[in-house]
């Protein structure tokens, strides 16, 4: 499914927290692993120019440090390889894995600047919303994993909302549940309909509300059933009535204890306009589990913002 993952690191303890996910993510996929570190050129204090010995130096302790992670990783029977960017981190990120056409980018949600009170870095949340790739999301603030090796999906939730965009979590899903004997939590949320008002609604309409809700649930219990038959034993069904079903979702990551979330990006409503649909975004802002988003929207698809657009411009490209 897919055979190479890149996983960006800073030097940090709290970046990582990647990697026995890593482990856990390229044994199940026998992909092989690339380590990423991006170093800055930074002017000596009080001057424009870098000092030729300090970058010399820098570079060298950043080559050392990939070096050490990359054979702890192989010594988990991975294959592994390191690459030395110069430049902006969040740039070379994107510019390694489209350029190499990367099947998985892991990234932890916090590095070296440390933990915040924002549930991501920048340097994240510029990759998250550019690199049009499927990225798993891995919260720096939770308990890390002592060794490499170990790591288990135990419970692995799969929003789906009956589109053929959101399957694309299954092959993954059924990857994973192979190889961690995932129990794989198939979640539906049928939501009230909107119906604007200035006035409270009348009988006759609240029963039409009702009965288009009552449907919903029908055709989504029936779905829910399909995709349960296709993915055998390790799928069960969880089908939920809210209005609000980010909510609804969040809920049942606390209540079944999932350990990891595998979401698409898209759904029904989603348009390659933007990078993720209501749900993906509010789940990369406010969850606080590990988040495999499954990207189905190509960079060459993807429409390009006007602060993009601006910026090509005065670069001259």
């Amino acid at each position: 499914m897919i055979d190479h993952i890149l996983v960006p690191l800073d030097g940090s303890p709290l970046a990582e927290c990647v990697l026995p996910h890593t482990v856990a993510v390229g044994q199940a996929m026998d992909a092989k692993v690339t380590l990423l570190r991006a170093v800055v050129r930074e002017a000596t204090p009080g001057s424009q120019a870098v000092d030729p010995l300090s970058w010399h130096m820098r570079k060298s302790e950043a080559d050392s440090y990939l070096t050490e992670v990359a054979e702890r990783i192989r010594e988990v029977g991975l294959t592994v390889e390191t690459v030395l960017a110069e430049g902006q981190p969040a740039e070379r990120i994107i510019d390694y894995a489209r350029d190499e056409h990367v099947g998985l980018i892991i990234i932890s949600s916090h590095g070296k600047s440390g933990l915040s009170r924002w549930n991501i870095n920048s340097v994240v949340q510029k990759v998250i919303l550019q690199v049009y790739a499927p990225t798993m999301l891995v919260r720096a603030y939770q308990p890390e994993a002592e060794e490499l090796t170990g790591l288990q999906y135990a419970r692995v939730l799969v929003p789906l909302d009956g589109s053929k965009r959101a399957e694309c979590t299954l092959p993954w899903a059924k990857s994973l549940a192979e190889v961690h004997k995932s129990k794989l939590l198939l979640a539906h949320v049928v939501s009230h309909p909107e119906v604007p008002r200035r006035a409270p609604l009348t009988e006759e309409e609240k029963d039409l509300v009702q009965r288009l809700v009552d449907l919903n649930k029908q055709e989504g219990d029936a779905y829910l059933r399909d995709v349960e038959s296709r993915l055998g034993s390790a799928a069960e069904a969880h089908l939920m009535v809210s209005d609000n079903p980010s909510a609804a979702l969040h809920q049942l990551v606390d209540e079944e204890d999932v350990d990891l979330i595998l979401m698409a990006a898209h759904g029904y409503s989603g348009q390659a306009r933007w990078p993720y649909g209501s749900i993906a975004l509010n789940f990369i802002a406010y969850g606080s589990k590990p988040l495999l988003m499954i990207q189905d929207v190509p960079p060459e698809e993807a429409a390009m913002t006007e602060a993009e657009r601006a910026a090509r411009e005065r670069a001259g490209h």
